[in-house]
């Protein structure tokens, strides 16, 4: 992927407007959501993991996220960021050949998360990703995910400080982004974006600020996560269970996308 895709990607964080996210699971929805405006592209590991028949968390088969990456990258013009979990691997020199294999298929944006693992583990991750992504002539754009909020790894009174704490760590191992899913108090957003350099990047959450509010509290990315994928699973298990016990055909055509407008949108590349 040519270093100006990286340069857009990287770019975009830094504009007036927040980064809006839809993560997709497949190289169908990649080109579904570029063509209604996204300016780049997210994975989710959650979604991708589904749909191959798989759970989340560092389950999927490093082989299979290649794949989906190098059929995303094949259909979409924008840049590609890849939610690669944990690495899939705890060997710091592992994860930064994995990340390596998603780069060399054109993703120009990582998520690495800490989970529950010592911050020291992920901050190793990202610096071997680091030298993977300078390996190739290009500065990969590195979203340093922490689980404090979502795990709720410390007491919430010390949830702000704690990720503070971990977003200075990860930064001197070269994160260029810190991503808090779980965080949607407005005043712990305002203490996150003021309290680090990095763009602070939120996930949707029903009782997360708006994005005028967000864009006012200094947030600069908005990840729907898996959020869209698991409407979608919800969906297409509601009229799957209807259809089955019942054999009705009307509800299967409600808000339907029509045959030749996907079609149509699969064929023009």
């Amino acid at each position: 992927m040519p270093d100006t895709t990286a340069s857009t990607f990287r770019a975009l964080h830094q504009g007036s407007e927040l980064l809006l996210l839809p993560n997709v699971w497949d190289a169908g929805s990649a080109r579904l959501f570029e063509s209604l405006g996204a300016r780049a592209i997210a994975t989710t590991s959650a979604g991708i993991a589904w749909a191959l028949g798989y759970p989340d968390g560092d389950v999927l088969p490093i082989d299979q996220l290649v794949a989906t990456v190098q059929a995303i990258t094949g259909v979409i013009r924008v840049p590609l960021t890849v939610d690669a979990e944990g690495g899939y691997s705890d060997d710091p020199a592992t994860v930064g050949e994995n990340v390596a294999r998603l780069l060399s298929e054109g993703a120009v944006g990582i998520n690495l998360e800490d989970g529950s693992g010592p911050p020291e583990l992920l901050a190793a991750k990202i610096e071997h990703v680091k030298q993977a992504s300078a390996r190739r002539g290009f500065e990969v754009f590195v979203n340093a995910r922490t689980d404090v909020f979502l795990r709720g790894l410390v007491p919430p009174e010390r949830r702000v400080e704690e990720t503070l704490a971990r977003a200075a760590r990860y930064q001197q191992a070269g994160a260029d982004g810190l991503f808090v899913p779980g965080a949607t108090n407005a005043a712990d957003l305002q203490a996150l974006t003021r309290g680090t350099p990095l763009p602070v990047n939120a996930m949707a959450r029903p009782d997360l600020p708006s994005v005028p509010e967000l864009q006012r509290l200094g947030v600069r990315r908005l990840s729907a996560g898996s959020a869209i994928a698991q409407a979608i699973w919800g969906r297409a298990g509601a009229l799957a269970t209807a259809f089955l016990r019942e054999g009705h055909s009307a509800a299967l055509f409600e808000e339907a996308s029509s045959y030749p407008s996907l079609n149509g949108l699969m064929t023009r590349r």
